[in-house]
């Protein structure tokens, strides 16, 4: 395999894209139905059975059309081998479980191509809203097949920002001010969506995301002219030893010294 910024991923981009339409059927057959739902994580995490059939599904046809890949992902046990592949699918089958079992829309299918710790093709299949996110290396980030940018708002808006209470407290009285607060939304996936595609100027994430939580999204912002990023400015490495990280920002890249400034002031403080 040559270089990411000479080889064409417009192969890979259409096999997850088809993939997660697949999976998104299967995952849409157990929506508002009866579902058998098992804890994880000490009983912190709920996994239903609509999870793993979309896992199964996801797994089926991208590791039989690519088998010298990596697999990650939050429903199937971590293979260490992955850490020696360049190039690997990063996956989460259901992201919102939560919402799903509760019957709110927001939920997606969300799967990434990886290489070199970067993604270089991302899907984001939100079935019950009828809504694909598509983005790879080569292009614009696309919302059912328009192009996507981030919001322009400046210095003095209304920043439109999804998070928790307790981050925002934490911010400056004249920063406050200009903050709107956006109501949970239960897919982190899909909240980065809504920043590429303007509807947020900017989320910022707790501590212990994962890998499979963001790495489709990753790419879709940054293809659309944001970025995710830790509380350096630094962007995230995918396929690390630890897939878990500690709190990051996804902004339109105007908006992010800001966002980075008042989260280093929440955090001296």
């Amino acid at each position: 395999m040559s270089d990411t910024t000479t080889y064409s991923w417009q192969s890979d981009l259409e096999l997850i894209v088809d993939a997660a339409k697949q999976a998104g059927a299967v995952a849409l057959g157990f929506f508002r139905q009866a579902n058998e739902v098992w804890w994880k994580n000490g009983g912190q995490s709920p996994v239903s059975a609509a999870d793993y059939a979309a896992n199964d599904i996801l797994s089926k046809i991208l590791r039989q059309a690519r088998p010298d890949y990596g697999w990650l992902s939050e429903e199937t046990d971590d293979a260490s081998d992955r850490l020696e592949r360049r190039t690997l699918f990063v996956v989460d089958p259901i992201d919102g479980t939560r919402g799903f079992l509760a019957g709110s829309e927001i939920w997606c299918i969300s799967v990434a191509v990886v290489t070199d710790g970067r993604p270089v093709a991302g899907v984001l299949f939100a079935p019950a809203l009828r809504e694909l996110f598509v983005a790879g290396l080569e292009g614009p980030s696309l919302k059912n097949g328009e192009v996507l940018k981030v919001s322009e708002a400046g210095t003095g808006d209304i920043h439109r920002l999804a998070t928790a209470e307790d981050m925002i407290a934490g911010f400056g009285a004249e920063f406050r001010r200009t903050v709107e607060r956006v109501k949970h939304i239960p897919s982190l996936a899909y909240r980065l969506a809504m920043v590429a595609d303007g509807r947020l100027e900017g989320t910022l994430v707790k501590r212990d995301s994962h890998d499979w939580d963001l790495a489709a999204a990753d790419l879709i912002l940054q293809q659309a002219g944001g970025a995710l990023v830790d509380l350096s400015g630094e962007q995230l490495l995918y396929n690390k030893p630890v897939v878990k990280h500690d709190e990051l920002c996804g902004a339109a890249t105007a908006s992010m010294p800001e966002f980075l400034h008042q989260l280093a002031s929440r955090r001296a403080s």
